[in-house]
């Protein structure tokens, strides 16, 4: 099985893997670095471990948790090993200081994170070993480790569809397509070269040609499915799973065109309950408040610019009409990053490059600063930390019409951060607003305070690699 579901969030194994060799390579160097500081016979090191290992899992964990915000591991697939260890770099040296700050909460019982050498000489140590536990990892796994051989039974629209978004490498890290099966009178829309002629039965071919899945991807089901021979398929122990199902796991989004009122009915997801309800309030205003007292400081500095640049008569912030919780309309806070008059043409996209941004504004944009005045959204409770970014009335109107379930993105409260934020660039146009309303849907559907925390912390990277601003 290449993913494994925690709290309803879908986590490629390999992932998971390698961040359980991370963090004993880490602990294991912070421990390799107290012996030589301290110790240096071994015997006398092995006896006093027990000692040791607090510092040494603290230290670990910390370090992967900034790595986790830094996306070091999922940055293999764009930048390569040499760009995962240069993200490696930076997570060990922003981390040296929260080590630091852990030892002042808790020197009682983390003795050995007091000491700047100690956790110099392991962050060097632990780059060096990582580099080599990881070179040794992918060597031995290879590229189509852990990956399921799937099979997809149709060959029409909803198939070209899987086929088309999950034919990149990136998207297809999860699994192999061995070929689509069309189904008598389904028109084709796959090319001759990704078809499978079965002259037998399905149950047949995969006994000669085994696969982990099969994939229904079939455009009209009342024309039909090989149910019997789908049945003997699962009885030799192969998966059968929903096209628009598979869509979502694999691609963290949800397809649709490919997803009716039925589905999100009878699919799993869409559920709240009172307790996830008061944790989420309660991670929102922790978060929001620790992003308050470190954002201050910048929010004092981007108020003096807009007043430099643009006049102390110049209003500092700028105030909008957003669309909430269940269609309710509330006013949002940024830092003004326009010209005063930039709509008095009326509501625009905002587009790249903007002739109206001012260059305070172009800076802050980028950095997302001009978001911070939203924190006390999020305290007030009109917002919460993470959602769907909240939309201007006059285009929910416009998109409700020409986008389905666009509607549906208001169950939830809006966000300062979300998961479309993560994982796709501005909206400026209806086609980049339905791409985003595909991964907005899957938060929605699979919430949680686990995926809340790996979004907020997930941002970190955003903001500083600058992903998706405008």
């Amino acid at each position: 099985m290449a993913h494994v579901r925690l709290f309803r969030h879908y986590i490629h194994l390999p992932y998971i893997i390698l961040g359980l060799i991370d963090f004993l390579v880490l602990a294991s160097a912070f421990a390799l670095a107290v012996f030589f500081r301290y110790f240096g016979d071994l015997s006398f090191f092995l006896e006093s471990l027990y000692y040791v290992l607090p510092s040494a899992i603290v230290f670990s964990a910390l370090n992967l948790l900034v790595m986790v915000a830094l996306g070091v591991h999922q940055s293999r697939l764009q930048e390569g090993m040499s760009g995962m260890m240069l993200r490696t770099i930076m997570a060990l040296i922003v981390n040296i200081p929260f080590c630091g700050f852990a030892y002042l909460l808790a020197s009682d019982w983390l003795w050995y994170m007091g000491t700047s050498s100690v956790l110099t000489t392991a962050s060097v140590f632990g780059f060096f070993l990582l580099g080599i536990a990881r070179s040794l990892f992918f060597a031995s796994v290879g590229k189509e480790a852990f990956k399921r051989k799937v099979l997809v039974l149709g060959a029409g629209f909803r198939a070209r569809q899987i086929h088309e978004d999950l034919e990149t490498p990136f998207n297809r890290k999860g699994f192999i397509l061995t070929g689509f099966v069309p189904l008598r009178e389904e028109p084709v829309e796959i090319g001759e070269d990704y078809l499978l002629n079965i002259p037998t039965t399905l149950q047949q071919y995969i006994i000669k040609h085994p696969v982990h899945e099969i994939v229904v991807a079939v455009d009209d089901r009342r024309k039909g499915l090989p149910m019997e021979d789908l049945l003997e398929c699962k009885m030799e122990g192969v998966k059968i799973v929903d096209g628009a199902t598979f869509y979502e796991r694999e691609s963290r989004k949800v397809a649709l065109e490919m997803v009716t009122r039925g589905w999100l009915v009878f699919s799993d997801g869409f559920t709240v309950s009172s307790v996830f309800g008061v944790g989420k309030r309660s991670l929102d205003v922790l978060a929001a408040s620790a992003l308050l007292l470190v954002g201050l400081p910048l929010m004092i500095f981007t108020a003096i610019a807009i007043k430099i640049e643009d006049g102390l008569k110049a209003p500092v912030f700028y105030s909008q009409e957003r669309v909430g919780l269940n269609g309710s309309v509330f006013r949002v806070h940024k830092f003004r990053s326009m010209r005063t008059d930039a709509e008095k043409d009326g509501a625009v996209w905002a587009s790249q490059n903007d002739t109206r941004v001012t260059k305070v504004g172009e800076f802050i944009r980028k950095v997302r600063i001009d978001e911070l005045p939203q924190i006390f959204n999020v305290l007030n409770g009109t917002m919460a930390f993470v959602g769907p970014r909240p939309e201007r009335p006059v285009f929910v109107e416009q998109l409700s019409e020409a986008i389905p379930f666009y509607s549906e993105r208001h169950r939830v409260k809006p966000g300062l951060t979300g998961w479309a934020q993560l994982c796709f660039a501005y909206a400026d146009n209806e086609e980049d607003t339905r791409e985003k309303l595909r991964y907005d849907l899957y938060y929605i559907k699979n919430q949680s305070l686990l995926l809340d925390l790996l979004i907020i912390i997930q941002t970190v990277e955003v903001v500083l690699f600058k992903k998706g601003s405008r």
